[in-house]
């Protein structure tokens, strides 16, 4: 197959809002010896994308300055070294940017095959959201079936996400939403509780939920203002995973007593700054246990909309509007 030297893709002319992102021609990506060659047929939409279009979150040293951390479609090319994709399959993938084109280059060992029936726009709204929750609520979380886990933001693409797999896994999931709509929507993914954190105090709620003991773990996106109650609404040797703080990082006042009381375990993580080792490792444990839960119909992607990528301005609207349960898809191709 002969490659285009040129391809379309998604330029932000300055940092600022979803306006400056407009489509031009630039040269297609070579990929590296350990990387393959991705023919983009739709991309997710994350928050990252967002930060890193306001200038808030530059793509760490090597990575494409393109928008976009995640992509399904079809090889393209292979690497010099890579054994374990060829030209033709078709794959999804945790992008280290670039994804918002119609060519991306991904290191082989992000890249995972597509769940049984899923479609190209199903593909993609997964490795970003699956990558974070077993890295996060997983790995660093421990999670182990029967215990309880509170996820604030259940109806975020990392909240379907929780929901879903942590109940797979035999886990409680509980959630905060900011209305009665998207609490309904948690409950009917399979979570066990659903808290409308505008309507009512979540902490209070997860306790009178849990019958006074409190959760195993918490993974908050939230931040600084929910800090000091996350802590309290952990049981003995719970775990406060922090994937985002998108209220704030800095915590002005915190009293350090429940931790060392209930013996919790205060940790966190980003994504894009990990290894192409530790990603293709996160992605094995994917392909050994999550995908096939895909075939089981034990889980599914969540798409909240699919707009075509000239749209990519009201995509970006809508992530921030906070309107949306589940993933925000553009379709490349």
């Amino acid at each position: 197959m002969t490659l285009p030297t040129e391809m379309r893709h998604v330029v932000l002319d300055s940092p600022g809002g979803p306006e400056q992102m407009r489509i031009v021609t630039g040269p297609t990506p070579a990929p590296k010896p350990d990387e393959v060659l991705i023919r983009v047929e739709a991309a997710g939409v994350n928050r990252p994308d967002i930060q890193q279009r306001k200038g808030l979150y530059p793509p760490p040293p090597g990575a494409s300055p393109i928008l976009g951390l995640e992509a399904a479609g079809a090889i393209a090319a292979c690497g010099a070294s890579v054994t374990e994709w060829r030209a033709g399959d078709r794959v999804t993938a945790l992008c280290n940017g670039g994804a918002y084109a119609e060519y991306v280059a991904v290191p082989a060992a992000q890249c995972l095959p597509w769940p049984e029936g899923c479609t190209a726009i199903e593909a993609a709204s997964l490795p970003e959201t699956c990558f974070t929750v077993w890295a996060n609520l997983f790995d660093l979380g421990r999670l182990a079936p029967g215990e309880s886990v509170l996820v604030h933001g259940g109806t975020s693409g990392i909240g379907v996400t929780a929901i879903q797999l942590g109940t797979a896994f035999g886990a409680k999931i509980f959630v905060t939403a900011g209305s009665a709509e998207k609490c309904a929507a948690c409950l009917e993914l399979g979570a066990a509780g659903a808290i409308d954190y505008r309507a009512s105090d979540f902490l209070a709620e997860i306790k009178s939920m849990t019958g006074g003991d409190g959760v195993d773990v918490v993974l908050d996106m939230v931040g600084a203002p929910y800090t000091q109650k996350n802590l309290r609404a952990l049981r003995h040797g719970g775990r406060l995973v922090e994937i985002a703080f998108m209220e704030g990082s800095k915590v002005s006042e915190l009293d350090l007593l429940p931790i060392m009381l209930k013996r919790l375990t205060v940790t966190g993580s980003t994504m894009r700054p990990r290894t192409t080792a530790e990603k293709g490792a996160i992605a094995a444990s994917l392909r050994k246990i999550v995908w096939p839960w895909f075939a089981q119909r034990r889980v599914r992607p969540v798409i909240h909309a699919a707009l075509p990528w000239v749209d990519v301005a009201n995509a970006h609207h809508l992530m921030e509007s906070g309107k949306h349960v589940g993933k925000i898809i553009l379709q490349i191709s």
